[in-house]
């Protein structure tokens, strides 16, 4: 059976293309043939293939999660951005990093995903996942948001605000994290609830259980309507009067993992955080494992 790995890129950068080039050349050196994503690819599109190459940003890594979700294919995110923070490996690393995917050296690290559904009035539903967060956001800019926000089938508190930002731990360093939300490592499976602009006394970041239901309804009693985007990419719409909820999905995004560095360390690393004076004693790096890779179905 021929290997097949998928090469998505952020083709407007000239980097982005210098870069997959250079992936095609170490691919069909290994064996592997390239399977270039084209801007508008859909997943029922491509053929199988076994292994995923990022060449960009988050964005660009989110872009590729919705080509290989619900599959057992890892993505390996190269980044060509500014933060890069699902990315594994950095520009530099290209070729080493392409053959170490294509050589199984490596371990699949699983992500927690939401899914997301609107109750609207008038009967009909809208559904959609994230890896990062599904952020609630009025659309009249001039105006407020009401809101009341309920966990588990209780109400909690309602209020005016901007909006509502419902993340993963894996996007608490995305647009949770812009909005004053906690930084929550990415082995804790809990889901993060932050109000935007929240004009109330108690509207501070939550933190809850993976088997917790987060709900928002938008009041009939609203200023504006809202409208919920997933990782910045897909919206639903939500009028006055509709309800979102939110819960743990049980299809993850499989990222794959060149080196198995703390948490801590990728944190300092992107954020460039000063770390001068440290006394302690480092911890060895855990060793990877060579993986046997699943072909798509």
């Amino acid at each position: 059976m021929t290997r097949r790995a998928l090469v998505v890129t952020h083709g407007g950068r000239e980097e982005a293309v210098a870069a997959t080039r250079e992936v095609v050349r170490e691919l069909e050196r290994a064996g592997v043939e390239p399977v270039l994503a084209a801007e508008d690819a859909d997943a029922a599109d491509l053929p199988a293939f076994e292994l995923a190459i990022v060449l960009g940003g988050d964005g660009t890594i989110l872009r590729a999660a919705e080509l290989t979700r619900g599959t057992s294919v890892p993505l390996l995110g190269v980044n060509l951005g500014h933060v890069g923070f699902l990315a594994e490996s950095e520009r530099e690393d290209l070729g080493e990093a392409v053959r170490r995917l294509t050589a199984g050296e490596f371990v699949v690290e699983e992500r927690v995903t939401l899914d997301v559904r609107v109750l609207r009035p008038d009967g009909s539903v809208g559904t959609g996942w994230a890896l990062n967060e599904a952020a609630l956001e009025k659309v009249d800019r001039s105006r407020m948001l009401e809101v009341l926000v309920e966990v588990d089938g209780h109400p909690l508190s309602s209020f005016g605000c901007d909006g509502i930002v419902a993340a993963t731990a894996t996007g608490s360093t995305a647009h949770a994290f812009s909005a004053g939300g906690p930084v929550v490592w990415p082995d804790v499976d809990g889901m993060i609830l932050v109000p935007l602009s929240a004009h109330a006394l108690f509207a501070r970041p939550l933190v809850v259980g993976p088997r917790s239901t987060l709900a928002v309804e938008v009041l009939e009693r609203s200023p504006a309507a809202g409208l919920v985007t997933l990782d910045g990419r897909r919206r639903l719409e939500v009028p006055k009067g509709s309800r979102v909820e939110v819960t743990r999905s049980p299809v993850p995004v499989r990222l794959a993992r060149l080196t198995m560095a703390p948490f801590t360390t990728r944190l300092v690393n992107k954020f460039g955080l000063p770390v001068d004076g440290w006394r302690g004693r480092p911890s060895a790096p855990r060793p990877v494992r060579a993986v046997q890779p699943e072909v798509a179905p």
